[in-house]
């Protein structure tokens, strides 16, 4: 038997697994240490000096980790600042150090026993619990279950569906919404709004660009709408690859992808990470790609599209081979239905069936979710969805560039410039004007 405890942005996350049938117990076994152990750390550093140690340990190796974020490669950085600027609420790195180190820390530094009192009241206090029993456990096992997480963790009164937390993903500005947030269009690119920063490492010799062109909501797409946004995603790879790389060199990863942000947001994102190309130049480039792919697709037959719309909807419909991503599956379709109310509670197990239904181009049969009945139909449906996303004098586009410490100096002469977010108390500020996507789900 094994069993795991994980910590997300908005609950704690328990697991046991293994062939005993006395799972219950387990769990039951971990829940009360957890609680003695809380009890523990509650009492002090004097009543327990071991405890102490692990303590401080633990703060030191989870300062460590937090810190790695400095060693990041420039893309990595650069896609990190694209989702402090498009979630919110988010909590910027240095925040979570500052916790730990520093002149604040040192003033009044984290102790066991306030950690412990957070704890026991995100555990022991006013929750809501979800759970999954799958496998081999039965009705009474699950019944045991049920029991054990209401006898430790559900003795207050439940979590109002106003007090669960929420995140939610803004709408980026277009040209002329950017224009009149910053009093002026930004000189320094195509695109509406531009994140700019600097590698840590003095030795990075690599720049990185993330394109970001924003679509809609899920709420806003439907099921046909973000099939069609994984279909262009699918295509949309290799040609980037292809002609990025391959052909113009500019970089030893290249990549076009389908980014989806917390709270429904949607987008397409081209990236590149080159070593021989600044930032501007590696934004260009990926500009005048997204325009020759719309050429690109333009010239393929209709067969091609039903090809790809055949590959994705067979990627969709993979079955799970082991227990563990059959468990996964289940979970991930019960935890879209927890920041929702009561009239979405309800997990939609098969939503990635209904998915993929889109994508069946069969005239003969209604699938109930799209409207799309031949290859041509989607050729012509692919096109339109790119037209207004990416090519639009609308388009909704954001730009992360990161430098290499050689060229420091270009990122220097950039800051305070209209349309340019330089750091997080910028990214800070844009976000005050931004409004919130729909968080209702599509199914």
């Amino acid at each position: 038997c094994n069993y795991h405890v994980s910590c997300t942005p908005s609950a704690y996350r328990l697991s046991v697994g293994g062939y005993s049938e006395k799972l219950p117990h387990l769990l039951d076994v971990v829940t009360s240490r957890i609680a003695s152990l809380i009890e523990e750390m509650k009492e002090g550093d004097e009543a327990h000096p071991a405890l102490v140690d692990t303590f401080q340990k633990a703060k030191e190796n989870l300062l460590r980790q937090t810190k790695n974020y400095i060693f990041e490669s420039p893309y990595e950085t650069g896609s990190y600042n694209l989702r402090m600027l498009l979630e919110t609420p988010v909590w910027h790195i240095n925040d979570y150090m500052s916790e730990m180190e520093g002149s604040g820390a040192e003033e009044e530094p984290l102790t066991m026993k306030e950690c412990a009192e957070v704890a026991e009241q995100s555990l022991f206090g006013r929750t809501k619990a979800n759970s999954l029993c799958i496998g081999n456990i039965d009705e009474k096992g699950s019944q045991e279950v049920a029991d054990v997480i209401s006898n430790h963790f559900l003795k207050k009164r439940p979590l109002i569906d106003d007090e669960i937390p929420r995140f939610r993903s803004l709408k980026m500005p277009n040209k002329e919404e950017a224009k009149k947030i910053f009093g002026a269009a930004t000189d320094v690119s195509e695109v509406p709004v531009v994140i700019e920063g600097v590698a840590h490492s003095e030795s990075e010799e690599n720049n990185a660009v993330e394109l970001l062109m924003q679509t809609a909501s899920s709420y806003e797409l439907g099921y046909e709408g973000l099939a069609i946004q994984e279909v262009i995603g699918s295509m949309a790879y290799n040609s980037a690859f292809n002609q990025l790389r391959t052909k113009e060199q500019l970089g030893y990863i290249v990549s076009a992808f389908v980014k989806k942000s917390m709270g429904n947001g949607n987008a397409f994102c081209v990236l590149v990470q080159s070593s021989n190309t600044l930032p501007p130049a590696l934004e260009e480039r990926c500009l005048r790609w997204v325009e020759q792919f719309r050429r690109e697709m333009e010239d393929m037959p209709p067969e091609r599209f039903a090809m790809e719309a055949a590959a994705v909807r067979a990627n969709l419909l993979e079955k799970d081979i082991k227990l563990a991503e059959e468990v996964s599956s289940a979970w991930g379709e019960i935890l879209m239905t927890v920041p929702h109310s009561e009239h979405f509670k309800n997990p939609v197990f098969d939503r990635v069936e209904k998915f993929a239904d889109v994508l069946k181009l069969d005239g003969d049969e209604e699938s109930g979710v799209s409207s799309i009945k031949s290859a041509e139909d989607l050729k012509e449906r692919v096109l339109e969805f790119y037209d207004r996303y990416f090519l639009s004098p609308e388009r909704r586009a954001v730009s992360s560039r990161v430098y290499n410490r050689k060229a420091k100096d270009l990122y220097d002469e950039n800051v305070g410039k209209p349309g340019v977010i330089s750091s997080y108390g910028d990214a800070r500020k844009l976000k005050q004007h931004l409004a919130s996507l729909p968080t209702a789900p599509y199914w």
